[in-house]
C-alpha cells in the first residue's frame, strides 16, 4: 500500500503531461552578455491552470524572478562572478509539485575592466657591468594583471629618457621583462626612464580598449672597472684613457724649494669610476736615483730633496693607487736636470688686462679681460726653462690690493671702488737671481664681464675702447671710400663738362705736370718710365728723358688740357724726332708700336677712351706718326692684330 502512496504524484503527473497540463517552456539554455540588465523576459512559461510555478532554492541566488508566467534576470550578469546561471522551475498543484524545470543562461564575456599595473613606479638599479643580452627585471615583477579573464595583454616600452631605448628593450610583445640591449655607460647614461604601457586589445583601434601605464626607473650603479686616470688623457672615452706624460725641468748646482712646475701640469689622477671616486694615492716605483726626488702622496706634488751636480735626465715612474689598493697605474715623469747659466727671465708681454667684479672678497681669481671665463695668468719666460721652470717666483711690489698665487693674479682686500687699477708684477729667478717686471691693468666694475664681453669691442655699442690697430682699419677703410667717391666725382665731371677741357686740333697743349700715369701699365712692357708727350701741334719736338720713378699724382690745373703720358723712343726708332708719336688722338690708328688714347669723334659726347699697347718687338715696324686727325689714320686700330684695347 505504502508503494502506490509514493508513486500516485507520479502518476498523475504523467497522465497531465500526456494530457497537456504541465508547466513547459521553448528553450531551456540561452545566452546573454555581462553587464547588460534586458528589460524584456527571458523566455515565457507555460504554466496549466491550477498550478503555479516558483524558482526553486536550488536556482542562483537573486539571479532571477518569476514575474506572472514571465521569467525574467534580476541582477547585472558579471562574467568574472558567474560564468553561468541556473533557474530551477517547480510547478506545484498545491503542495504536490508537478513538473520541474532547469533553464540555463550563460553569460558572455565583455572587455570592460582595464588592466592595471600593482606599481606606479618602480626604480631598479643595474650594475654597470652587466652583460648585454642579460633580463634585468624578471616579467613577473613588471607584468599587468586583467580582471577580464580572457583578456590578452599587449606591452610597449616608450623611452622618456632621449635616446634610452637603445640600451633596454622588452622580450616580447605578451612578456614584458626587461632585457639590456647595450653595454651601461655610467659617465652619459647615470639613470634612464621609461614608460611600461599595457593594453588589453593588440590595436589600437578595436572597441573596447583599455590601457595602463607604469614608470620604470634603471639607476646605473657604479662598479671598480677603471684604474686611476692620469689627467689630462691625450684620448680618452667612457672606458679608457691613454694617460698624460709629464716633463720639467731644473737648474743644476741648486734645490728648488717648492714643487717641481710640470707640463702639461701638475702629477694629477683620479678614479678611472667617477661614480666611485676613491681617493688616489701617488708613489714613485722607479727611475728616482739617490733619492733625489719625493712626491706627496696625497697631491702628487714632486719636490726635490737634493742638488743635481751634473747634467742628466731622470725617467720616474709615478704610481696612482686608490685607497681601498683594488686597482692603480702609473705613468712617467721626465725630469731634465740642465746647466744654469744665469739667465734673465723676461715677460712676454708689457701689459696684462684683467678684470673683477665691484665688491669682490679677499682670494677672488682675477679674469682674463680677453677672455673673462679664464683665469688672468702672468707668466715669465726663461731662456734656459721656457715655460717648465720652476724656479721663478712671482709677486706684486706696489699694490696691496692684489697678490699672485703662483701665476695667478689674486685679491688682496675687499674691492669697493669701481675703476681700472695697475699693478707691477716681478719675476724673481730664485736660482739666478735675475728679476723681470711687467704691469698688469684691472679693470674693476660693477658687473663682471660675461666671456662674450671680454672680446676687443667690449660687447658694448655705447662703450667702446678700439686698439690702434682697430683705428688703422677703420681709417683705411674710410680713406678708401674717400677715394671711390672722389674719382666717382672726377668721372662724372668729365662726362658732363670734358668738352670744355679739351682744346680744338689747332690749339697746342701746354706742358703738365707727370701724375696721371695708369700705373697698371708700368710692368707691361719694357717701357717702364714714360715721358709726357708733346702736343699735337709740335709732333716734331724732343720728349723729355724719362724719369727713374712717376712722382706723386697732382690734380689737373685748370687753364691745361688733360694728358696722358706716351711710351718714350725705342732703339729702332733712333730716338728721332719722328719716332715720337702723341698718344692723345680722335682716331684709331692701325700701326703697333705705340701706346695711344683714344677717344670718341664726338668729344662732347660721353668719352670711348681706348689704350692700344702693342709690344715692344713690333713697333721697330710702325710707320712714320702724323698729325692728329690725318686720314690715314682713319682705319679701326681696334682690329689690327697684336693691339691690346682697353675700353674705360
Amino acid at each position: 500500500m505504502g508503494t502506490w502512496v509514493l508513486l500516485l504524484p507520479l502518476l498523475f503527473a504523467a497522465a497531465a503531461q500526456a494530457q497537456g497540463t504541465v508547466c513547459s517552456v521553448n528553450k531551456t539554455s540561452l545566452t546573454v552578455k555581462e553587464n547588460t540588465n534586458p528589460e524584456e523576459p527571458l523566455l515565457d512559461i507555460y504554466v496549466p491552470e491550477g498550478q503555479q510555478v516558483t524558482l526553486a532554492p536550488s536556482s542562483t541566488l537573486f539571479a532571477f524572478r518569476i514575474q506572472g508566467n514571465q521569467l525574467f534576470l534580476n541582477v547585472t550578469p558579471d562574467y568574472e562572478a558567474n560564468t553561468m546561471l541556473l533557474a530551477h522551475l517547480e510547478c506545484k498543484s498545491g503542495e504536490a509539485v508537478v513538473t520541474q524545470l532547469k533553464v540555463f543562461v550563460s553569460v558572455l564575456d565583455v572587455n570592460d575592466n582595464p588592466p592595471r599595473f600593482p606599481y606606479e613606479t618602480k626604480v631598479w638599479e643595474v650594475p654597470e657591468d652587466t652583460r648585454v643580452n642579460t633580463t634585468v627585471i624578471s616579467e613577473t615583477e613588471l607584468e599587468a594583471q586583467d580582471q577580464d579573464k580572457d583578456d590578452v595583454l599587449f606591452y610597449t616600452l616608450q623611452e622618456v629618457t632621449l635616446g634610452a631605448s637603445s640600451f633596454f628593450s622588452l622580450v616580447g610583445v605578451n612578456r614584458p621583462a626587461l632585457r639590456l640591449d647595450q653595454s651601461l655607460d655610467l659617465e652619459r647614461w647615470p639613470n634612464m626612464t621609461f614608460r611600461l604601457l599595457a593594453r588589453d586589445t593588440q590595436e589600437e583601434t578595436t572597441e573596447p580598449s583599455h590601457t595602463a601605464t607604469a614608470t620604470l626607473v634603471l639607476e646605473v650603479q657604479p662598479v671598480d672597472l677603471r684604474p686611476p686616470w692620469f689627467l689630462p688623457c691625450s684620448y680618452s672615452d667612457a672606458f679608457v684613457c691613454i694617460h698624460a706624460q709629464y716633463r720639467g725641468a731644473v737648474p743644476t748646482g741648486h734645490r728648488l724649494p717648492g714643487p717641481l712646475i710640470l707640463h702639461p701640469g701638475p702629477v694629477y689622477a683620479v678614479d678611472g669610476d667617477w661614480g666611485i671616486g676613491q681617493p688616489i694615492k701617488y708613489s714613485i716605483i722607479s727611475g728616482n736615483e739617490d733619492s733625489t726626488f719625493s712626491i706627496s702622496a696625497d697631491s702628487g706634488n714632486l719636490t726635490m730633496t737634493k742638488s743635481i751636480p751634473n747634467a742628466k735626465t731622470f725617467l720616474l715612474v709615478v704610481k696612482g693607487e686608490q685607497a681601498d689598493n683594488a686597482r692603480y697605474s702609473v705613468t712617467q715623469v721626465t725630469v731634465e736636470a740642465r746647466n744654469a747659466n744665469g739667465s734673465m727671465p723676461h715677460f712676454t708681454q708689457s701689459l696684462y688686462r684683467g678684470t673683477v667684479g665691484l665688491g669682490s672678497g679677499v682670494g677672488v681669481v682675477i679674469k682674463d679681460a680677453a677672455d673673462p671665463s679664464q683665469p688672468l695668468r702672468i707668466r715669465a719666460q726663461d731662456p734656459e726653462f721656457p715655460d717648465l721652470n720652476s724656479a721663478i717666483m712671482y709677486r706684486i711690489i706696489n699694490n696691496s690690493d692684489f697678490r699672485m698665487e703662483g701665476e695667478v693674479v689674486l685679491t688682496a682686500a675687499s674691492l669697493e671702488h669701481a675703476g681700472v687699477f695697475y699693478a707691477e708684477v716681478e719675476a724673481n729667478n730664485t736660482v739666478t737671481s735675475g728679476t723681470a717686471a711687467t704691469v698688469v691693468e684691472i679693470q674693476v666694475s660693477e658687473q663682471e664681464p660675461s666671456p662674450t664681453e671680454g672680446r676687443p669691442d667690449g660687447g658694448q655699442a655705447g662703450d667702446r675702447h678700439f686698439s690702434e690697430a682697430e683705428m688703422a682699419v677703420l681709417g683705411g677703410v674710410l680713406g678708401a671710400a674717400l677715394l671711390l667717391a672722389l674719382i666717382t666725382l672726377a668721372v662724372l665731371v668729365y662726362k658732363h663738362y670734358g668738352h670744355r677741357l679739351i682744346c680744338s686740333s689747332g690749339r697746342v697743349l701746354e706742358p703738365q705736370p707727370q701724375g696721371f700715369d695708369n700705373q697698371a701699365f708700368l710692368n707691361d712692357s719694357d717701357d717702364a718710365n714714360w715721358a709726357p708727350a708733346p702736343s699735337p701741334s709740335a709732333s716734331h719736338a724732343q720728349p723729355a728723358p724719362p724719369e727713374p720713378e712717376p712722382p706723386e699724382p697732382a690734380p689737373p690745373s685748370p687753364e691745361t688740357p688733360r694728358r696722358v703720358p706716351e711710351a718714350p723712343a725705342t732703339a729702332a726708332d733712333g730716338g728721332s724726332p719722328a719716332a715720337v708719336r702723341s698718344i692723345l688722338t680722335k682716331e684709331r690708328r692701325p700701326e703697333g708700336g705705340y701706346k695711344a688714347v683714344w677717344f670718341g669723334e664726338d668729344i662732347g659726347a660721353e668719352a670711348d677712351v681706348v689704350v692700344l699697347n702693342t709690344p715692344a718687338s713690333e713697333a721697330g715696324g710702325a710707320g712714320d706718326s702724323g698729325s692728329e686727325g690725318s686720314g690715314d689714320e682713319a682705319a679701326d686700330a681696334q682690329d689690327a692684330p697684336g693691339t691690346d684695347s682697353i675700353h674705360f
